[in-house]
Formats: C-alpha cells, structure tokens, sequence
C-alpha cells in the first residue's frame, strides 16, 4: 500500500467516526501536506464526501472543512 493510500484510508476512517477535517488536521493527525489530493482519490473511489469552505474570522483566510454524512 502506498504513502497516499495509507493516509486516504486513515483520513476516511477519521471522517467516517464523525468527525471532519481541515488541511491543518490533516497535517498534524496524518503527516498528509496534500488532504485534496486525497479526498479526490477516495472520491474517485467513490467514497461521497462534502465540502465546505470556511473563512476564519480573525484572519479572513479560507480553507476547505471536508466531512462525510
């Protein structure tokens, strides 16, 4: 199994105990620097997960939350 779908199969089943994730969770639970390419890779998979975009209120910044139902 390879780097990128050992951290997909462990973001999945982090998202699918209910919980959702940021790139910043991303990095510190999973070492994964690339959390898009692999919820494009359990997309294409066929996994079903949502998107939202957040804008922090201090900073203004945006960033993707992903979660699955």
């Amino acid at each position: 199994m390879t780097t990128e779908a050992s951290q997909a199969s462990r973001i999945l089943e982090y998202m699918r105990a209910g919980n959702s994730i940021t790139p910043l969770d991303a990095l510190r639970l999973f070492g994964c620097m690339r959390l898009g390419a692999r919820i494009y890779d359990l997309k294409q998979r066929g996994y079903v997960i949502n998107t939202s975009i957040v804008k922090d209120k201090d900073t203004g910044k945006r960033y993707a939350l992903y979660y699955t139902k």
